[in-house]
C-alpha cells in the first residue's frame, strides 16, 4: 500500500506553489510578445492547413501560447481566485477573437481555398477529442507544477491542438461554410473546457490553498458550472462519436455486401458510391445487366444485412448502356486506326517492291559476269526512266562497266545473258571510261 502511494504521489518533485501560481498568472496575459507570437502562430497554422502540411501545423501548435489562459482559468477555479478567473477568460476571449480574425483574413486573401484533409479532420469532433483534451490537460498541469518541467509541455500542445481548430473555423467564416465553422469551433471549445477541467481537478487533488474563503453557495455554483460545461460538451460529442461508429459499420457492411453479391461472383464493378446518411449504395457493372426481378432480390438481401437496413440500392443500367456505347466507339476507332495502319503497310510493301525492281545485287552480278568476261574490272546495274516525249517514258536496265572495251558481239552477248539473269528485256551496256 505504501509502495502504491509513493508511485502515484504527485507531491514529490512539486515546485514552490507561490512560484507556480506566479508563472500561471504571467502566462495568462496576451500583450506584447505573446500577442505577436499568437498572430504569427495563427498564420503558420493557416498556411499549414491550406497546403495540407502536417509538419507545419505541428510547428504552429508548438509556438502557440493559447494554453496559458486556459490553464489559468482552471487554476483560478480550483483556488477560487475570481480575479485571475476573469483575467484568464478575458484574455482567452481576446486570443480567440484575434485568432479568428487573422485566420479569416488569411483565407480571404489566399487564392487556394480547396478543402484539404487536415481541414476536414477538424470539422467533426467526437468523444475521443474529449478524452485527448482531458488527459492531455492532466499531463500539462502536472508538468506546470513540477520543478523540472521536462518534455510534456510540447507534447500537450501537439495533442490538444488548440490552434488548428481555430484556423479551420476562420476558413469556414472566410468561405461561408458554416458547418465547418461550427464543427471546428466546437472542437476548440471542447479542448478549452476539458483542459480547464483537468487543471481544476489536479489542483484540487494537490490541495492548493484557496485564495480566499468562499461559502458553500459559491462552491456549489462552481461545481454546477463545471458539470453544466461537461454535459454541454459530452452529449453532442458522444452523439457524433456514435454517428462515426455507425458510419464505419455501414461502410464495412456495404463493402461486404458488394464483395459477396458482385465481386465474388465475377461481376466487375466499374462504379461504386456509398453514403451512410442517407443510406445509399450505388453501383454500375462492366458487362452484367440485371433484370428487374434480380434487382428486387438484391434490394431485399441488402436490407437484411446488419447496419444496412433502410439502405437504398441503385444499380445504374443506363450507365452500362453508355459504357457499352463508349466501348463500341473506342473499338471502331481502333479498327479504323488498324485499317489506316494496314493501308500504310500495303503502300510500304508496294514501294519496297518497286525499289526492289530498280535495285540489283551488283556485287553478286559482278562476280558472275567476271567469270564470263574477265576483262571487266567493275560493274553497276540499275533501272532508269527516260522521258522521250511529252507523255512517254522509256525504261531501260543500264549496265555500266570499266575495264577493256568490249566488242559489239561481246556487248550483245553480255546484254542477252543479263536479260535472262535479271528477267528483263531492256538491258543496255555502256562503258564508263
Amino acid at each position: 500500500m505504501a509502495l502504491s502511494k509513493s508511485l502515484f504521489n504527485l507531491l514529490e518533485g512539486e515546485d514552490n506553489r507561490d512560484k507556480t501560481l506566479e508563472t500561471v498568472s504571467n502566462n495568462v496575459t496576451f500583450k506584447g510578445a505573446n500577442l505577436w507570437i499568437l498572430a504569427c502562430a495563427i498564420i503558420v497554422a493557416s498556411v499549414g492547413l491550406n497546403v495540407n502540411s502536417t509538419a507545419v501545423i505541428i510547428g504552429a501548435m508548438l509556438i502557440s501560447p493559447l494554453m496559458g489562459p486556459i490553464v489559468g482559468a482552471g487554476f483560478a477555479l480550483a483556488i477560487f481566485d475570481f480575479a485571475l478567473l476573469r483575467k484568464s477568460l478575458m484574455n482567452l476571449l481576446v486570443a480567440t477573437v484575434v485568432s479568428l480574425t487573422v485566420s479569416t483574413l488569411y483565407f480571404l486573401i489566399t487564392p487556394f481555398k480547396d478543402v484539404q484533409s487536415e481541414l476536414l479532420a477538424r470539422t467533426a469532433p467526437n468523444i475521443y477529442d474529449i478524452l485527448i483534451a482531458f488527459f492531455g490537460g492532466i499531463v500539462g498541469v502536472i508538468a506546470v507544477t513540477r520543478v523540472e518541467k521536462g518534455n510534456p509541455i510540447p507534447g500537450v500542445a501537439i495533442a490538444t491542438a488548440l490552434m488548428p481548430p481555430l484556423c479551420t473555423a476562420g476558413y469556414g467564416l472566410a468561405t461561408g461554410q458554416w458547418s465547418y465553422f461550427a464543427g471546428a469551433f466546437y472542437l476548440y471549445c471542447i479542448n478549452c473546457v476539458f483542459i480547464g477541467i483537468a487543471t481544476f481537478l489536479i489542483i484540487k487533488y494537490l490541495k492548493y490553498p484557496a485564495k480566499k474563503q468562499v461559502n458553500e453557495r459559491q462552491q456549489k455554483l462552481v461545481r454546477n458550472t463545471i458539470w453544466v460545461l461537461i454535459i454541454i460538451m459530452i452529449v453532442p460529442s458522444s452523439y457524433l462519436a456514435y454517428s462515426l461508429y455507425k458510419e464505419q459499420q455501414f461502410k464495412k457492411s456495404a463493402d461486404t455486401f458488394i464483395n459477396n453479391e458482385f465481386t465474388d461472383k465475377g461481376f466487375t464493378v466499374v462504379y461504386k458510391k456509398t453514403s451512410a446518411s442517407p443510406k445509399l449504395i450505388e453501383l454500375a457493372m462492366l458487362s452484367k445487366r440485371f433484370t428487374d426481378v434480380e434487382i428486387d432480390s438484391l434490394k431485399h438481401r441488402v436490407n437484411r444485412m446488419e447496419y444496412l437496413a433502410g439502405t437504398k440500392l441503385v444499380i445504374r443500367q443506363d450507365s452500362l448502356d453508355r459504357f457499352n456505347a463508349l466501348k463500341g466507339d473506342i473499338l471502331n476507332q481502333i479498327r479504323s486506326s488498324e485499317n489506316e495502319i494496314n493501308q500504310k503497310d500495303v503502300k510500304i510493301i508496294q514501294l519496297e517492291k518497286q525499289l526492289a525492281k530498280n535495285t540489283f545485287d551488283n556485287k553478286k552480278l559482278f562476280e558472275e559476269v567476271g567469270a564470263l568476261f574477265p576483262q571487266i574490272k567493275s560493274l553497276s546495274v540499275s533501272r532508269h526512266d527516260f522521258a522521250v516525249q511529252k507523255d512517254s517514258v522509256k525504261h531501260i536496265t543500264a549496265v555500266l562497266y570499266t575495264g577493256k572495251l568490249l566488242k559489239n558481239d561481246e556487248k550483245e552477248k553480255l546484254a542477252n545473258w543479263l536479260n535472262k539473269r535479271l528477267a528483263v528485256n531492256d538491258v543496255q551496256v555502256f562503258n564508263a571510261q
